[in-house]
């Protein structure tokens, strides 16, 4: 059986891991004492071997693949209304700044949402305060993914709705709303934070296991965001685990509980492992930038998981996307220069 994830829900947060564990799955004591001692579970990104273990409000909790077998499914929350249909993945070509030709996929649609593959080099959706800023001149601004997205699924002159965005220069996937109704459910999950969202990130330096907690500020000083103690900040969470190293930089996965604008950029910058192509958050507060030999020409940041409760059908439903082209060559080329690299060479004895 695959590994299984969840985010503790009201009900379960303040009880300890052993009576979430049994309740949630129908479980003896005794099997979920034998689990957590294991070393089976994880709480909030951390290996946990505490039955006492106190779980909080949309902690995430892990449970090792092939270790628990269910008896009985958990019951589902709600009672569905209708089912999403699967729908065939469609690439279509969109105009970016530049004349650029960039490639939309159209991951799934249905009744209530439109999940997409952004590419990299595409706003998301243009900013309020840009958008009142242009006033009338806005219409000779590049096309942003929420502009083109009727059109994209054969429908123009319909009204989407933006629940959340990605970076322009990050690639991946995002959910938008067809009916108010859906933007309202979806709109209070990522206020909730109880959406899955998964990256993957090239950075430099040597990247470690680690959940990262911090205060963001929109200027820490300098005019960038990043962490600080003012009471007017916003609370983010970021758990980051290495999936690889090579000489001097990592691949690393990031898993959000929280959603702040440029969270995993600033974290990891933080953590002295700034993106590879990244500009921005590469540096210490009136420091030097961080020295990058990636050759990457943009941040390399990847939306690569989105899942979430159906507005309609009350289920859980989720996807997985590649990274793009531009981000594989980087990954394979440090990959090759860290096989390339020498041995260090062994200290020899004084």
């Amino acid at each position: 059986m695959p590994a299984i994830e969840f985010l503790a829900d009201r009900r379960e947060g303040g009880n300890t891991i052993t009576t979430v564990l049994r309740k949630r799955f129908q479980l003896p004591w005794s099997r979920v004492k034998k689990l957590i001692e294991g070393g089976h579970v994880r709480v909030a990104g951390f290996a946990c071997t505490d039955a006492s273990l106190r779980v909080r409000y949309k902690n995430r909790v892990w449970v090792r693949e092939g270790t628990l077998e269910l008896k009985h499914a958990p019951k589902p929350v709600g009672k569905p209304k209708t089912t999403p249909k699967p729908a065939v993945a469609k690439t279509k070509p969109v105009k970016a700044a530049a004349g650029q030709q960039l490639a939309v996929v159209i991951v799934h649609t249905d009744a209530a949402v439109v999940v997409v593959d952004k590419p990299a080099g595409l706003t998301t959706v243009r900013h309020e305060v840009e958008a009142e800023e242009f006033g009338r001149g806005r219409r000779f601004l590049p096309a942003t993914l929420l502009d083109h997205l009727p059109a994209l699924i054969d429908e123009p002159g319909a009204k989407l709705f933006s629940v959340h965005r990605i970076d322009r220069d990050t690639s991946g996937l995002v959910v938008f709303a067809r009916t108010p109704a859906a933007a309202r459910h979806l709109t209070k999950q990522f206020r909730e934070h109880t959406v899955d969202r998964k990256y993957l990130a090239l950075v430099r330096g040597e990247p470690t296991d680690a959940r990262i907690e911090s205060t963001l500020l929109k200027d820490r000083g300098d005019g960038r965001r990043g962490s600080g103690t003012d009471p007017d900040g916003k609370s983010a969470v970021t758990t980051v685990t290495v999936l690889e190293r090579f000489a001097g930089f990592g691949l690393v996965e990031c898993r959000l509980e929280t959603g702040r604008t440029h969270q995993v950029r600033v974290h990891l910058g933080e953590a002295g492992t700034p993106l590879c192509g990244e500009t921005v958050y590469d540096r210490p507060l009136k420091g030097k930038p961080k020295p990058d030999g990636s050759a990457a020409t943009r941040p390399m940041l990847h939306a690569a998981r989105l899942g979430f409760v159906h507005p309609e059908s009350g289920e859980a439903v989720a996807w997985d996307s590649r990274p793009p082209g531009d981000f594989s060559e980087v990954w394979a080329r440090l990959r090759q220069a860290a096989k390339a690299s020498p041995p260090p060479a062994a200290r020899q004895p004084d």
